[in-house]
Order: structure tokens, then C-alpha cells, then sequence
């Protein structure tokens, strides 16, 4: 082949491949316009198909409609309930727009919608609704009991005993979990091996009411610490400025809690406290004598004073380990901000009253008079 056939030859190559290639060229920007307008049609229609699902049903409609949302629904149950009543247009959209407005706390109960309601006012109505049925037990835990106490008061109204309550609030891999769960409240010190429960005072004194036939001990349990949660959250600031932990905040006013039963008693008490505690003095109160005993008297005796516990005030120093029973917002609030006051003592005439020295001699006088 001559030179000249050569080079028409290659001519001719180089045009079929250059052909080929504008040819996938073409191919390549066809995918890709085709791949884009896939993406934004599929765009567009996604957020026409959820703009539309969040909009009302009917927006003219003036129907109303009956719906009943039972006891302990799941937020999947209730979008179904709703989307099959007509109130809503997709389930599914509703559960995504509720976990992205991050909202819950719905309410069972019997309820009267429209599908001319928006998802807004659908969830506002949901969140203040009305529990359907009456709870099948209410149990009071009164202020200053300790966790025994509570467990006898739990055994005589729940079907469960005292034991399976006690055990249960002294399971170290459950009260870990409940750390894990309840940072805010529980922290390391309740571990401490000298505490004789580890959720001694850190479970609040409140009305309960159970709904469910068989309530189970945890849900004992964390009905009362989301109860002590809810409380403390409004004081963390202060105490976290103040020269106490959350765990010697809850043991100061277990002991206000025990030697008071107003508003102001609690008050004055808070303040002989801090003020003993700024002198250097021993707190010296009788109700950590009977916790450390293990055992209610009507009277603590000498001896019982010498009893060698790390709760005993009259045998240590400062704050006791723990708390010696739950708390009373009141009292919480007279730790975290106590009054200020010259006494450093306190007597109780055994009707009710206190009254306070700011001398032991003047205590001596108060003694002889109402006790001896």
C-alpha cells in the first residue's frame, strides 16, 4: 500500500472515531439531562406530594369527626387513626413532620376533629387532650418518707410486694442504667458504698396514677424520678453555682425535710444548718440518729448518739452520707437559698412548735422549759 493509501486511510479512521465519540458524547449528555430532570421532577413532586399531605383534608369541609385514641398509642398508631378517619392525608408524612418538630406528649382520649384542620392545630389538639379512663390506681407518697416506707406504702396499693420493690431499688446494674438514663440527677455519688440505698431521697413525694393492671416496679421507679427531674431541673443553676453538689443539695433538704412541717420552719431550719455548718459545729439532728438506727423512736436516747454511722450528725461532721428520706420543694428551695438568721440552734416542744437560740446557753433554757 502506498503512502498515499495510508494516509486516506487514517483520514478515514480518524473520522468514524471521532464520530464515535461525539456520538457518546451525545449519549452521555442525554443520561445525565435525563438523570437531572429525573432528580429535579422527583424533587419537585416530593415536595408538592408532603406540601400537599400537610395540608388540610378539606379545607372547606364543616364535618365533624368522632376519633378515639387509646391508652398508650404509639405516634405510628395515631398518624394510622387519624389518616384512617379522613383527619389526615398521610400517615407517613405526619409521623416524619412530628419527630422533625420534635413534638410528643400526646394525650389519649376521645376527640372531635375536622378534616378542615390544619396538622398545626391537629397536634396542639392531641397535646391537650383528655386521658380517656380513670387510672385503676392512685398512690400518694407523703414528704419525708424513706424508700422502705415507700416500698410498704407501693406493696399495700400495687400487685407487688415490698421486697420486689426494695430489691429492685437496690439492684446496682439497674440504678446504672437509670445514671445513663438520668444524668441530671444521678451522678456517681449515690454509689458510694456507705449509702445504704442508692436512690435514698432522689425519689419525690407526689400522687401517682397508674393505668395499667400489672405496674411494674421500674415503672414506679422512673414515674418518680421524672417527677424529681422535673423539679430539680428548675434549681440546677443555682446549685451548680452554689458550694453543693445535687447529691448534697438532695441530703440537706432530707434533713430540713425531717425536722420541719411548714413553709417558714423549713426556712429557719435551713439557716441554723448553714450557719452550724460555717462554724465548724456538728448538724446534731436527731433524725439521722433514727436513720442510722435503722428504726422510728419516739424519743433518741443518749446512747442511740453514739451510734458510729456515716448518716449520724451527732458522730460525723458536715452532711450526712446521703439523704435520709425524699424531699419537699420547699425544703429544696430553703437549702438553695436560705434565709439569713443569727441561730444556731433549734428545739421542738413535741406540739408543733420550734423555737430558736443563738446561744447554747439560751438552748439550755429553751430545753429545761418544753423538754425536761
Amino acid at each position: 500500500m502506498s503512502d498515499k493509501e495510508k494516509q486516506g486511510d487514517f483520514k478515514e479512521n480518524l473520522a468514524v472515531r471521532s464520530e464515535e465519540a461525539r456520538t457518546v458524547r451525545k449519549i452521555v449528555a442525554i443520561i445525565i439531562i435525563s438523570l437531572l430532570l429525573i432528580i429535579i421532577i422527583g424533587g419537585v413532586s416530593g415536595y408538592l406530594f408532603i406540601k400537599s399531605a400537610l395540608e388540610p383534608v378539606n379545607p372547606e369541609s364543616d364535618k365533624n369527626i368522632e376519633v378515639e385514641i387509646p391508652i398508650g398509642s404509639s405516634t405510628s398508631t395515631i398518624a394510622s387513626i387519624l389518616e384512617d378517619k379522613g383527619i389526615i392525608k398521610d400517615s407517613r408524612v405526619f409521623r416524619f413532620y412530628i419527630k422533625f418538630k420534635n413534638e410528643a406528649d400526646f394525650q389519649a382520649g376521645d376527640y372531635t376533629f375536622s378534616p378542615a384542620m390544619s396538622i398545626d392545630e391537629i397536634i396542639k389538639s392531641l397535646k391537650k387532650g383528655k386521658v380517656m379512663a380513670d387510672p385503676l390506681y392512685t398512690v400518694t407518697i407523703p414528704e419525708g418518707k424513706t424508700i422502705e416506707e415507700m416500698a410498704v406504702i407501693y406493696s399495700e396499693k400495687l400487685p407487688f410486694t415490698k421486697k420486689e420493690f426494695m430489691e429492685k431499688v437496690n439492684n446496682i446494674d439497674y440504678i446504672e442504667g437509670l445514671m445513663n438514663k438520668y444524668p441530671s440527677v444521678l451522678k456517681k455519688d449515690i454509689l458510694d458504698p456507705e449509702i445504704r440505698t442508692p436512690l435514698e431521697g432522689y425519689l419525690f413525694a407526689a400522687t401517682y396514677d397508674f393505668y395499667e393492671k400489672d405496674p411494674k416496679v421500674e415503672v414506679v421507679i422512673e414515674n418518680m424520678l421524672k417527677k424529681t427531674e422535673s423539679i430539680l431541673s428548675k434549681y440546677l443553676d443555682e446549685i451548680t453555682a452554689s458550694d453543693y453538689t445535687v447529691h448534697e443539695t438532695l441530703t440537706f433538704a432530707s434533713l430540713v425535710e425531717k425536722e420541719a412541717s411548714t413553709k417558714e420552719q423549713r426556712k429557719e431550719i435551713a439557716s441554723v444548718f448553714v450557719n452550724r455548718l460555717k462554724e465548724g459545729m456538728k448538724l446534731q439532728t436527731d433524725p439521722t440518729v433514727l436513720y442510722a438506727l435503722g428504726k422510728h423512736k419516739d424519743r433518741v436516747l443518749f446512747e442511740d448518739l453514739k451510734v458510729e454511722s456515716p448518716y449520724n450528725t451527732y458522730h460525723i461532721s458536715g452532711l450526712p452520707v446521703g439523704p435520709i428520706g425524699n424531699f419537699s420543694e420547699s425544703s429544696l428551695k430553703a437549702v438553695i437559698n436560705p434565709i439569713e438568721s443569727e441561730y444556731l440552734y433549734f428545739l421542738h416542744d413535741g406540739e408543733g412548735n420550734i423555737y430558736y437560740s443563738k446561744t447554747l446557753d439560751e438552748h439550755k433554757q429553751y430545753r429545761k422549759k418544753y423538754i425536761d
